[in-house]
């Protein structure tokens, strides 16, 4: 498929996991991308093993505004537009709630949620400006649709939904300026993915609880990423797609399996 030929993507969080399967689904479409990312090192790998000169690679600390403006400002030098933000970013350090104070929510809600909020601030002119109609897709979490722990982590993931509403109607047709189009903002919900953050851990202890009989792979994400960000969803906006295995549906599924009777 080129669903993205012509077109430019700026994805955060792009080094490894989920970011780097969606940045790496999205230039296999076609898509010129920008990967972004604090380990700007792999970053540069990814970018290099792409290759074709359609993928370059930043260092980006989306806590820091300056880093941010740098970004899309390079991404816009580099390809001459940008049509598709992936803001791809989480920071779960999994207190629990009596141990959050101040500095334990800015340690997870400052790159999820006000780092998600800079990164659209900063590509709107461009998205808005988009020749395709731009599009944003922020990477969610389950975590942020129902109570699955790390309360910290959860409550950022939780306003993404209702941030990607309020865009929608703020950047409809009716009140974008002469010249512009709307921008599309959707969420990506994923499950429990297969990603470096399981290393030291035992995810498959958590397979029970999923229908579909499996953990998710960062590739799941991704096409479900690229949907959203292509015309394929043309008239989708202020959606959150779960993808994660049927978890939501079936969350007894695993509990009665793990306690019968």
């Amino acid at each position: 498929m080129t669903r993205f030929a012509g077109r430019t993507a700026l994805v955060t969080g792009a080094a490894h996991g989920i970011g780097r399967a969606i940045a790496t689904r999205l230039h296999a479409e076609g898509a010129s991308v920008l990967l972004a990312d604090l380990d700007a090192d792999t970053a540069t790998e990814v970018a290099g093993r792409l290759g074709d000169g359609r993928a370059v690679a930043r260092h980006c600390d989306v806590t820091d505004p300056d880093e941010v403006a740098e970004v899309v400002a390079a991404c816009v030098e580099a390809f001459g537009a940008l049509d598709v933000l992936v803001a791809n970013v989480g920071v779960a350090s999994g207190e629990g709630f009596d141990a959050l104070d101040d500095e334990a929510w800015d340690r997870q809600v400052g790159p999820s949620l006000r780092g998600t909020i800079r990164c659209v601030q900063a590509a709107l002119p461009h998205l808005l400006g988009s020749a395709h109609g731009g599009a944003v897709v922020m990477t969610g979490s389950v975590n942020g649709l129902a109570a699955f722990g790390n309360v910290g982590y959860s409550v950022a993931k939780a306003a993404l939904p209702n941030l990607a509403q309020n865009l929608t109607v703020e950047y409809s047709a009716a009140r974008v300026g002469e010249g512009q189009r709307p921008v599309r903002f959707n969420v990506v919900a994923p499950g429990t993915v297969r990603t470096r953050v399981w290393d030291t851990q035992q995810p498959d202890a958590l397979v029970p609880l999923y229908p579909l009989g499996r953990l998710g792979e960062p590739d799941d994400i991704a096409a479900a990423v690229a949907f959203l960000a292509s015309d394929d969803a043309a008239w989708v906006s202020g959606v959150t797609l779960p993808v994660e295995g049927g978890i939501l549906a079936g969350p007894a599924l695993g509990f009665q399996e793990r306690n019968p009777g």
